[in-house]
């Protein structure tokens, strides 16, 4: 069956790559995705910011966005799901076509800019779910008067609904929104997030990451790391697509402004994640996203100092069977290394 899924996923690529996104949600809330099944191997367990991972593989934000298929995802073999980004009130996002692939680069840019239904419907299908690790990826609206004020609301609204949330402000869709990452906006709006949570029942109390960019300085990962342990945040997620076009792009639609994702990125996030697994020096955990398309790419975000890992572009090129490929790879490398779990392995390289 995980044959079949690809061979439709491949498919998909005749279509626009916005309408084959739909589809692809339409089907799986029709019961039509992928079934992992069977035991999870046990080297590949985790635990981020107190949560515990039956594997160390999650999906990353974007896919998606609503969520709608939180469930049908976990079953077809990630560890966690992270869903969004949502915002306070729902937004078109920018004008299409803002989805392309890069197929000859193996890579995505997308200049979406937070379209979703809003928090109250992302809060209804959270609401009653079944067992499964899901997190709510929040951001602020295009036009907000008080982008950091768009945050505590999320966060608010989905009190008790999400595992863990994390605070995106790394996108490069949305104008003005990565300017959150520089040290003082940055403590203004984790020195917000902080005082909200605190405020909130100690029932359904979540962790809460970070996401930042790739495009970052060794000296403004250190002041994010500083920012990000004194706010008491669990974790930093390493990284959001780029702005930056390596030299190796060969796809026509290289020049599109957006994010780039896939596999062009693996080496520039693999490199901030590990400036940032020194900068953190133990005082919170990181995930790694970016360029993940193998078991390889996984493990290399393991030993740069990643306790858990997302993917989403890939499964554009490789289909939803792509996951439990990746484990099964995975898996096979920490037990060739010698090592019994995947949290032995995190900056081992």
């Amino acid at each position: 069956m995980s044959l079949l899924h690809d061979l439709a996923a491949r498919g998909l690529h005749a279509l626009d790559p916005e309408d084959a996104h739909r589809l692809t949600i339409m089907a799986l809330k029709a019961g039509l995705g992928p079934k992992a099944g069977g035991a999870e191997d046990p080297v590949l367990a985790g635990q981020v910011g107190g949560l515990a991972l039956p594997n160390v593989v999650g999906l990353a934000p974007g896919f998606d966005k609503n969520a709608e298929v939180y469930g049908p995802m976990l079953a077809a073999g990630f560890g966690f799901v992270e869903c969004g980004t949502v915002t306070p009130l729902a937004q078109l996002g920018n004008p299409r076509p803002r989805l392309f692939r890069l197929s000859s680069d193996q890579a995505v840019i997308n200049r979406m800019g937070f379209n979703n239904e809003g928090l109250d419907a992302f809060a209804e299908r959270l609401a009653g779910r079944g067992p499964g690790v899901v997190g709510a990826n929040i951001g602020a609206n295009k036009d907000s008067a008080d982008r950091i004020g768009d945050y505590v609301t999320g966060l608010q609204r989905l009190w008790g609904l999400a595992d863990y949330f994390t605070i995106n402000i790394s996108s490069p869709n949305t104008p003005g929104l990565r300017a959150l990452q520089t040290r003082g906006a940055l403590e203004d709006l984790l020195g917000r997030i902080a005082e909200a949570r605190d405020a909130l029942p100690a029932t359904g109390r979540a962790p809460i990451f970070l996401k930042v960019a790739p495009d970052l300085e060794t000296g403004e990962v250190e002041a994010i790391s500083d920012v990000v342990a004194a706010a008491g945040l669990q974790a930093v997620i390493v990284s959001n697509t780029t702005l930056s076009r390596p030299a190796s792009l060969t796809s026509p639609l290289a020049g599109e402004a957006g994010g780039l994702s896939g596999a062009p990125l693996l080496a520039l996030s693999t490199q901030v994640l590990a400036a940032f697994h020194a900068a953190a020096a133990g005082r919170f955990a990181l995930i790694g996203a970016g360029g993940i398309a193998t078991g390889a790419d996984a493990y290399a975000k393991i030993r740069a100092g990643a306790a858990a890992v997302q993917l989403y572009s890939a499964m554009v090129y490789g289909g939803p069977g792509l996951v439990v490929r990746i484990k099964r790879d995975l898996a096979q490398r920490l037990r060739a290394d010698g090592f019994a779990s995947a949290a032995q392995a995190i900056g081992a390289g």
